[in-house]
């Protein structure tokens, strides 16, 4: 008595779908569906937006070193 077999699962499920019904159970399950997939997005954008904020970061930090040796005195369009 301690674990459910398939048959008591079985039973459960044909209770709930007589009381509830098909038509009610298949919008819950979209609805559900619908709103893990708007999480998911959700946090996806969150994600990208804080890797963005990251690099810019890491951009604006990068100290270039370097020495200049001569001018340019040329006046062509680059």
């Amino acid at each position: 008595m301690g674990t459910f077999s398939i048959w008591h699962w079985l039973v459960v499920l044909a209770i709930v779908v007589v009381i509830f019904g098909t038509k009610k159970l298949r919008n819950m399950g979209s609805d559900l569906g619908g709103a893990i997939k708007n999480f998911k997005d959700a946090m996806k954008t969150e994600e990208e937006a804080k890797t963005k904020d990251e690099e810019a970061k890491k951009i604006d930090s990068k100290v270039v070193e370097g020495q200049v040796t001569a001018k340019r005195t040329d006046k062509k369009s680059v």
